[in-house]
């Protein structure tokens, strides 16, 4: 039976059949900022699942995975005033940032730790139709693992940009992976050759379409656990109006025995902090933010409907 990797832990890979020599690989990431570090681990995270959608085999995923850590090391050489710079980057400052796929793959040959994986550092700007860096290589030299980190990268670096704080809007991402994946004529191509004029996109879309269904899960996942939550609401929200009506019920009752044993039971159901002033309080907002939940998972499970309607 095929391994599965739980891909909703972040540490997964870290604890997935690692031996002493991945563990120094993955301590690498240590080196770089924490903003490159968790990116580095969205994009191990990701690339892990694609494999798993394009049916490659454990060892593949895992290599390719590790590649995936190691794609931007690079990065430690770069200056931080580059790296860190909030606005774009000017002509000069983006010829140096793109030094870091040839730095990252030299640092990654220099060590026989890291051989392994140089791949990940040098090919994940690559692009299909001849237009990445550093190398301007086409889709015939392109190892199936810089395509797969090429994709995973873009789309966290764009949803990172937009600081998404969950799937609602992610469509509009995954539009330009979609845009990036469509057929083109590049001149520089067919400089090359008449033949390689064939219309290439710049990444394989083949993985987008599997990006599609990673993202698919992802929201579904987060959708599982608004859900969850909402069960909660709906619990604390059945306790509260119940105590409500014993109120009601209490206010009318003339007998004061009765009128005590309901303020009892009352007092019986009240959790942590509520108390006779302030539950009718507590009750509006657990019912607002229950409405809230409710709007946030229909508007998820709209997202998952336009996702399914992109082609590529």
């Amino acid at each position: 039976m095929k391994e599965k990797i739980d891909f909703y832990s972040k540490t997964s890979i870290k604890s997935y059949n690692l031996n002493e020599s991945m563990r120094y690989q993955l301590g690498m990431l240590d080196s770089l900022d924490a903003f490159t570090r968790v990116h580095c681990e969205n994009v191990a995270n990701v690339t892990c699942r694609l494999c798993e959608y394009l049916r490659l085999d454990t060892d593949f995923t895992i290599y390719c995975t590790m590649c995936a850590y190691l794609h931007d090391i690079g990065k430690i050489f770069i200056p931080p005033s580059i790296l860190q710079k909030q606005g774009p980057l000017t002509d000069e400052e983006y010829e140096i940032m793109k030094k870091h796929t040839t730095l990252g793959y030299k640092m990654c040959m220099d060590d026989p730790k890291l051989r392994l994986y140089a791949a990940g550092p040098l090919y994940h700007h690559e692009a299909l139709n001849g237009t990445g860096y550093p190398n301007a290589l086409t889709k015939k030299d392109i190892p199936l693992e810089g395509q797969i980190i090429r994709v995973a990268d873009e789309f966290d670096a764009i949803v990172s940009k937009r600081q998404y704080k969950s799937h609602i809007g992610i469509t509009d991402t995954l539009k330009i992976l979609v845009k990036e994946a469509q057929p083109t004529i590049q001149k520089s191509v067919a400089l090359k050759s008449m033949k390689e004029e064939a219309q290439l996109g710049k990444v394989n879309p083949k993985v987008v379409r599997c990006l599609f269904k990673v993202v698919i899960d992802d929201i579904n996942y987060e959708i599982s656990g608004i859900f969850d939550y909402t069960k909660y609401l709906s619990y604390q929200i059945e306790r509260l109006e119940k105590i409500n009506k014993l109120n009601i019920k209490m206010e009318k009752t003339k007998n004061p025995n009765k009128k005590e044993y309901i303020r009892t039971t009352m007092k019986y159901l009240f959790e942590g902090g509520e108390d006779f002033r302030n539950y009718k309080y507590v009750l509006e907002e657990y019912r607002v933010a229950n409405l809230k939940r409710k709007e946030i998972i229909n508007n998820l499970f709209n997202e998952i409907k336009e996702i399914k309607k992109l082609r590529v």
